[in-house]
């Protein structure tokens, strides 16, 4: 049970020497398409998306309320929508004028080699794509479309209810969603696992339903960058009943807004990571509070700062050689929050302890380059271009990946390298230290969730790549 409105105290101190985060992300800015489904892209602003249902084997009753329900999405969020099975859309020209093509419940052989060859070069340009339900059902004899969607399918039980474990809250298909998601489906299983080369956003308890046959390890939904472009699966949408459900249809929102540039998120393979905190009221026991202020931990698991300046930070274990991983949003639409994660530093309940021997990684919209979401806190910008394309806008939640091998500090925004910075003052040595979350001030809330850590070979950062 997660203790609704806790309060954990929690600081860091120096008003001067801790942090902010970016300002809103520039998001993928494309000119829309005017035209029809034969005209060229036109000037208006917002994206456009194709849904393509052409079937060659089992046809899904519900393909029409699909479709309806991504022109209704689309209505609502700003984006166009054409909806075709003619395979002649799947042309060179045709395809430029798309930020995302949706294959919706397609089924067996549905592209002759040319159109093949258009995806592919569509995709490799830059292209979303976004795959439901049967779109796994499709194009068993082409090898780009299988790593493409991911995975193929094998077999499924009867429509029954089930119970889907989320694993990344993060991103916008799932940001929306608890821990659990239960719902009823017709719940595929797929020939192969793609959790080694996708990132899995939420999996099946095999527990919870009848007829699962993939082991105990069923993923349903996941992302991946896939040679040159973006692709979401989601093995939900088989019943008609799925595309009136408002979750369901945030969750189809979500992955549609990612694969077309809208939204970013780490869609990495994500494997060996232990939670540092997961949402639980239990996971806060090994965390300690340093300095004024607090943060509140909510039913959804997240924890919200108050006050300040404050710190509160993990005194179970020093950490070396390490990736470590949290998900973060800041409150106010304008996005004039502070906060930062603080690395490196030794146990000590002075907050001051984290100014001076450690380092911050910035969240901040407002301050100097070097003070300013992805900055190593006043010692070193992040490369605010691709910050801003990877950041998303105040309200939405960000994924940072602190990765720290030697004296070697990186940080990730959403999957973006954008700060590689390595120490040379021995009074701040990486190579073993705590790390901590920064309640900045009264008037800053920056939420966080999902924190955990993976432990990394010890080896020379100079031998490191990305």
């Amino acid at each position: 049970m997660r203790a609704t409105g806790r309060t954990v105290t929690a600081v860091v101190g120096a008003a001067l020497l801790i942090g902010c985060v970016s300002g809103p992300a520039a998001s993928k800015q494309s000119q829309g398409p005017t035209g029809g489904p034969t005209g060229s892209k036109g000037s208006s602003q917002g994206e456009r998306v194709l849904v393509f249902s052409k079937t060659a084997g089992f046809r899904h009753h519900s393909i029409p309320e699909g479709v309806a329900a991504v022109k209704a999405l689309g209505v609502e969020h700003g984006f166009a929508v054409d909806a075709t099975e003619d395979a002649r859309a799947f042309s060179a020209r045709s395809l430029a004028r798309y930020d995302a093509v949706v294959f919706l419940s397609t089924t067996g052989d549905v592209l002759d080699k040319g159109q093949q060859k258009a995806f592919e070069r569509y995709i490799g340009r830059g292209g979303g794509y976004v795959g439901i339900h049967a779109a796994a059902d499709t194009e068993y004899d082409w090898e780009f479309y299988g790593g493409l969607a991911g995975a193929y399918f094998r077999s499924h039980p009867a429509i029954q209810p089930a119970r889907v474990e989320v694993e990344d809250r993060s991103h916008p298909a799932t940001s929306h969603l608890g821990e659990s998601w239960n719902r009823t489906d017709e719940w595929y299983d797929y020939r192969s696992n793609p959790r080694e080369r996708a990132h899995v956003l939420a999996s099946l308890d095999e527990s919870s339903y009848t007829g699962g046959t993939m082991g105990g390890d069923h993923p349903i939904a996941w992302c991946q960058e896939y040679r040159g472009g973006r692709s979401f699966y989601t093995g939900g949408g088989h019943t008609k009943e799925s595309y009136a459900d408002p979750a369901f249809r945030q969750h189809l929102l979500g992955g549609i807004r990612w694969a077309v540039g809208a939204a970013q998120a780490d869609c990495r393979p994500e494997k060996g990571y232990t939670p540092l905190f997961d949402g639980t009221a239990e996971s806060l026991a090994d965390w300690r509070q340093a300095g004024p202020g607090s943060f509140s931990l909510a039913d959804d698991g997240t924890l919200t700062s108050s006050g300040g300046l404050g710190m509160l930070w993990y005194g179970a274990a020093e950490f070396g050689s390490y990736s470590l991983k949290l998900d973060w949003k800041m409150a106010s639409a304008s996005g004039d929050d502070n906060s930062g994660v603080f690395v490196g530093f030794p146990a000590s309940d002075d907050p001051w302890s984290a100014v001076d021997n450690g380092y911050e990684i910035q969240i901040d919209a407002s301050d100097a380059p070097d003070r300013t979401t992805g900055a190593v806190y006043s010692f070193q910008s992040a490369d605010v271009d691709k910050r801003d394309r990877a950041l998303n806008p105040p309200g939405e939640w960000n994924t940072y990946e602190i990765r720290v091998e030697g004296e070697r500090l990186r940080v990730w925004l959403n999957g973006v390298k954008i700060n590689d910075y390595t120490n040379t003052d021995p009074a701040r040595s990486l190579r073993d230290g705590h790390i901590g979350i920064q309640n900045h001030g009264a008037e800053d809330r920056v939420s966080f969730r999902d924190v955990r850590i993976k432990h990394l070979p010890a080896r020379a950062a100079a031998a490191q790549g990305d």
